[in-house]
């Protein structure tokens, strides 16, 4: 271990985040997948190459060059607000780890490297399935869902507002794990996830598939299907979503994107629609119940119809 933390140090300190090592390496694996899909012609049945509603679906592992561009330009836009992010972050985690943690893990145990990525992720899992049933949070990841292909490209639409994330870890700092190690775990996940991101890959050994999130369980997760909708939050490991009752296995191709297409390429709408239509929405309340149900209410809820039927509380209905 002291080897690793040896080599780690070495590392010039603008490279200690694992996302910036890996940062070609994305541009790479974008540009290998948009060239196989340029190359490769659409070889389907015409009628699986429309979906339920009529709608053209792209080619698998497809790319479209304005989708493409919009999605790599949020990316690199969000490489600049994580930074900063982060950078307030390390100060609150700092003087949790410091002045209020009852221990400090060592940073340079093999297990305090193991239990902050686990930690990580189980409390990525949670934040990620907050931000799909509470609207407020979703305004912040909806746009990593607005591209209607699937795609390495797809994998860099982050989001600029991580503050759910922020809350989430705070756990961590508390028990005793090293501020450092909580955002190396952050970044191993994102570095993780990017490969999930392609149509590219079938399903992998069953062993694996129990376990790990791979892109067939993703692939999912990204679906606007009625049995694909708000399932498979895992980060790196599938096993809480078989814990808590939020997986599901994928049976065809999804349909992907979102259920209501916002239905433009530029990234400053795409970020903060939601938002713009939040306020919308709880201007036009009556009642502070219902302003507080358009907040925090799962996405597409609705006030109670005044002929007793209820607001919708099923995905299908509740939509995204």
């Amino acid at each position: 271990m002291q080897a690793l933390t040896d080599l780690w140090q070495a590392i010039p300190d603008p490279l200690h985040d694992p996302v910036a090592l890996a940062a070609p390496f994305f541009l790479l694996f974008v540009t290998l997948e948009g060239l196989a899909a340029y190359l490769l012609e659409d070889e389907r049945p015409v009628a699986d190459r429309r979906a339920p509603d009529g709608r053209a679906l792209p080619l698998p592992g497809g790319y479209d060059r304005r989708d493409a561009v919009a999605s790599i330009s949020m990316g690199a836009v969000s490489a600049v607000t994580m930074t900063l992010w982060k950078a307030a972050a390390l100060v609150l985690y700092a003087a949790l780890f410091a002045w209020v943690a009852p221990w400090q893990l060592p940073v340079d145990a093999w297990w305090t490297w193991a239990l902050a990525i686990l930690g990580v992720d189980f409390f990525f899992y949670w934040a990620h399935r907050v931000a799909h049933r509470v609207r407020l949070v979703w305004a912040t990841h909806q746009a990593h869902h607005s591209s209607e292909y699937f795609n390495f490209a797809t994998a860099l639409r982050q989001k600029w507002n991580n503050s759910a994330e922020i809350v989430a870890w705070l756990p961590l700092p508390l028990l005793g794990v090293p501020p450092a190690l909580v955002f190396l775990g952050f970044s191993v996940s994102l570095v993780y996830q990017f490969f999930v991101h392609t149509e590219r890959v079938d399903r992998l050994w069953r062993p694996v598939e129990l376990v790990l999130n791979t892109p067939s369980h993703h692939r999912v997760h990204h679906g606007t299907d009625p049995e694909y909708l708000d399932r498979n939050y895992g980060g790196i490991l599938i096993v809480w979503d078989r814990l808590f009752g939020s997986f599901q296995p994928e049976l065809h191709r999804p349909t992907y994107g979102l259920t209501t297409p916002v239905g433009t390429h530029r990234i400053l709408r795409l970020q903060t629609h939601e938002y713009a239509a939040i306020v919308r929405d709880v201007r036009a309340a009556p009642t502070l119940r219902d302003k507080l149900g358009y907040v925090f209410g799962p996405p597409g809820w609705r006030p109670a119809a005044a002929d007793g039927s209820g607001a919708p509380t099923t995905p299908a209905q509740l939509g995204r």
